[in-house]
């Protein structure tokens, strides 16, 4: 006799109310499914000129008895050679399997039952995400003018929190905070609480007030910082992301690290790219600062509400649904990234690209806009 099992009760019950992310289809399916014979990817920030020459001779060139063979467990080399880049210790450097990996480490390192986290509403969902999944509260303090707000963050804070997480610049805002407001509110926060600073897209920003805040470890010993090898270094398949902090912080987050999760290859890239001249990252920016002109003008043209500040995206408002503009760009071969996810309904979030993408995506914004409104009127 068969028996219908049902395993939810296992479940705790902040998993059961926990909706798990779905990722998009892989390439060849997608163009199936929408009937399109190209597929331009601009959704999800990645670099369009890959990896720099140095990484991509080094992916080229791995031996394959290599993937018989564990990779260094703690990324050994990679540590060093940060610690030599910004005058720290090795034992100040933790990696893992992209940025994900590294913020769940230092949520379950610092956060138990009845505690919480702190950042944005309208920020990378994975703080959110990590947090709500392992049982703990994420609080989302609202932007002001599309930026993190250190007053809304402090009037959040309660003898329960452990970790305020500030994405610098915001992922999917562009805004940032210069060096005066970090160091403001690290001295507000005073130690008592760890702040992590995520600089994902640090590489792409130029302002002079930026912070840097490998920089600012040494002034104040609760600051986390995240980086990754993803997004300017073009390592995004590859999964390799770390952070960095005092080392009593590490030493505590190293104990949530789970040893082999960067493989060897990811380390061997990211290797080349530390010793890489820089002329790669100077290429990307101006591949970026060009292509922004090119869509906000085009943008301008249209009278669309956009956002356009740090980092290789832009933020468009629609006079539509996101999701019904994702369906049809992705029928021209366009995908962009739908933001209802990120509390933006209405929005989408474009990465800079090629001008042979950049051109598809124009021509398939103004088609789904005269499909809705045939006189073109400004919006």
């Amino acid at each position: 006799m068969s028996h219908t099992l049902s395993f939810q009760h296992l479940a705790p019950e902040y998993i059961q109310r926990f909706q798990a992310y779905i990722p998009s289809n892989p390439d060849d399916e997608l163009k199936k499914r929408f009937g399109c014979t190209h597929l331009f990817r601009l959704n999800n920030n990645e670099n369009p000129l890959g990896p720099c020459p140095s990484a991509a001779r080094v992916i080229r060139n791995f031996a394959p008895c290599r993937a018989a063979v564990y990779p260094s467990g703690d990324c050994w080399h990679l540590r060093r050679k940060l610690a030599e880049r910004y005058n720290m210790e090795p034992d100040q450097f933790l990696f893992g399997n992209g940025a994900n990996e590294v913020i769940a480490f230092v949520i379950k390192a610092f956060c138990r039952q009845g505690d919480n986290i702190i950042t944005a509403e309208k920020t990378f969902a994975v703080y959110e995400w990590v947090a709500e999944f392992s049982g703990f509260e994420a609080r989302m303090a609202p932007l002001k003018d599309h930026a993190f707000d250190d007053d809304a963050m402090i009037r959040c804070i309660d003898d329960r929190t452990k970790i305020l997480f500030v994405c610098n610049p915001n992922n999917p805002t562009g805004t940032y905070w210069n060096d005066a407001t970090l160091r403001s509110f690290l001295d507000r926060i005073d130690g008592r609480q760890i702040v992590v600073v995520d600089e994902a897209y640090c590489e792409f920003v130029e302002k002079p007030d930026f912070p840097d805040g490998m920089a600012l470890i040494s002034e104040y010993p609760n600051l986390v910082v995240f980086r990754t090898f993803s997004k300017m270094h073009a390592l995004a398949g590859l999964r390799i992301g770390y952070l960095a902090g005092s080392r009593e912080v590490v030493n505590i987050v190293r104990r949530t690290c789970v040893v082999y999760s960067v493989n060897a290859l990811a380390q061997a890239a990211a290797l080349a790219v530390l010793n890489d001249s820089g002329e790669h990252v100077q290429q990307t920016r101006d591949l970026v600062r060009r292509q922004k002109q090119v869509i906000t003008e085009h943008l301008d043209s249209l009278g669309l509400t956009y956002l356009s500040g740090e980092g290789n995206f832009v933020m468009i408002r629609l006079p539509m649904s996101d999701s019904l503009a994702y369906r049809r760009l992705m029928m021209q071969g366009v995908m962009i990234r739908t933001m209802t996810g990120f509390r933006f309904p209405n929005w989408i979030r474009l990465t800079l690209a090629m001008p042979d993408a950049m051109d598809a995506f124009m021509a398939g914004l103004e088609n789904i806009l005269k499909f809705r409104n045939p006189g073109m009127q400004p919006l």
